[in-house]
């Protein structure tokens, strides 16, 4: 008896110890197979606030607001220069003077028009007044039947002639005081003073050159360009996608290419309604004409001087923000979680060294980051890189963190 309870006592323990081996092998494999888990590298940062600017940028060049050119509104040698290139003028100052002889011959000869055809209307006044008074004697004997009615019919016709030749001579008085009026027009458009306070900024011509005017197809001689620098402007060309985001009143910093130190604010003041016309297919993008008017601008600045401005469109502060190359892309799921045709978007969470996907409102964009309306929380970590890493992610897939790099 006492050797079958041995029996069983020892078979009960090579049971218990066949147990917590079985268990140890079963834990140990558990382990292995955990460890065989393929974990992704990526680079994980805590979700915080931040001052946020959304800019828009665009290029283009420094002009003045009011700039004249002044063209030759009439042919003629250019015989007097009285301004040079830089000079600063005021309004009605003179600038050039063009050969005007033929003109002021032209204003003598219809002065001597308008007094002979004067004299000729004293003349035409005094036949009419005599032919008038005929004519009344003649009705008077025809009334008391001394003479014949083909007299009367005479002298009427007479005082007719005289009365037509008399409003002939007006019509004629008139014709060459207009003729006299367009000559002193042409003759005053033989000397150019300034229509504003500027700057000759171009002078094109010299003395002694022949000033053409324009025709349909010709433009006519530009002799020189006025402009004032008091108030400057850089004109700007926005792309159509951005030019809706613009409105009158954004600021803008504005960086000149010979001014590289410098930055100049300024304020959009006019905003293009229609897209800029170029020799372009129809295809490409259409850009739009946006005038920003310079606050305080240096005195070295000048036109045509390239420039480049960041409109201001929104500015936010303490904005929970996550960086641009954070937002992953991706099909939208639906109950049963499978893939539907709209797509969301939004950021990998990191929890327990294991990601999320979490659907994300947007806000405003800066430079690098962009602000989350809604679906993140400030401290969380989310995964921001790389590239490659995020177009792998799956929800639940194992991470592995890697410290980011230093910025140089």
């Amino acid at each position: 008896m006492s050797e079958k309870k041995s029996f069983f006592k020892r078979r009960k323990k090579t049971i218990i110890i066949f147990s917590v081996i079985l268990f140890v092998t079963i834990l140990i494999i558990f382990n292995l197979q955990s460890q065989r888990e393929k974990s992704l590298k990526v680079t994980v940062e805590k979700v915080e606030k931040e001052n946020l600017t959304s800019k828009i940028s665009a290029s283009g060049e420094i002009k003045p607001k009011k700039n004249v050119n002044i063209s030759a509104h009439v042919a003629g040698r250019i015989i007097k220069i009285g301004v040079e290139e830089g000079q600063r003028v005021n309004v009605d100052d003179f600038l050039l003077k063009l050969d005007s002889i033929q003109y002021e011959a032209m204003a003598d000869r219809d002065r001597a028009l308008i007094s002979s055809y004067r004299a000729e209307l004293i003349r035409a006044e005094a036949t009419l007044k005599r032919d008038e008074k005929f004519y009344e004697r003649q009705i008077k004997l025809f009334e008391e039947k001394l003479i014949s009615e083909e007299q009367l019919e005479t002298g009427k016709a007479q005082h007719d002639i005289s009365k037509a030749q008399h409003q002939a001579i007006l019509f004629q008085i008139d014709q060459a005081q207009a003729s006299l009026q367009s000559t002193l027009d042409t003759l005053s458009k033989t000397v150019y003073n300034s229509p504003i306070d500027g700057i000759i900024t171009s002078l094109r011509v010299e003395e002694g050159e022949i000033a053409m005017i324009g025709t349909m197809n010709n433009p006519g001689t530009i002799l020189m360009t006025i402009a004032d620098l008091s108030v400057m402007e850089v004109e700007v060309e926005v792309d159509e996608t951005d030019v809706i985001g613009v409105e009158i009143g954004h600021l803008a910093e504005v960086r000149v290419d010979a001014l590289p130190d410098q930055i100049i604010m300024g304020e959009v003041t006019e905003i293009g309604s229609s897209a800029l016309q170029k020799a372009t297919t129809s295809q490409e993008s259409k850009d739009f004409k946006v005038i920003i008017t310079l606050v305080a601008p240096p005195q070295s600045l000048k036109p045509g001087l390239s420039a480049s401005a960041d409109i201001i469109t929104a500015e936010k502060k303490e904005a929970l923000a996550v960086p641009i190359s954070a937002l992953v892309l991706r099909e939208k799921k639906d109950e049963e979680n499978k893939n539907t045709d709209e797509q969301e978007e939004g950021v990998y969470v990191v929890e327990s060294n294991r990601v999320k996907f979490i659907p994300v409102e947007k806000g405003i964009m800066g430079e690098m980051m962009i602000e989350i309306i809604s679906g993140l929380e400030e401290g969380q970590e989310i995964v921001v890189g790389p590239y490659s890493a995020l177009r792998q992610l799956k929800d639940d897939m194992l991470i592995k963190q890697e410290e980011k790099k230093a910025e140089e």
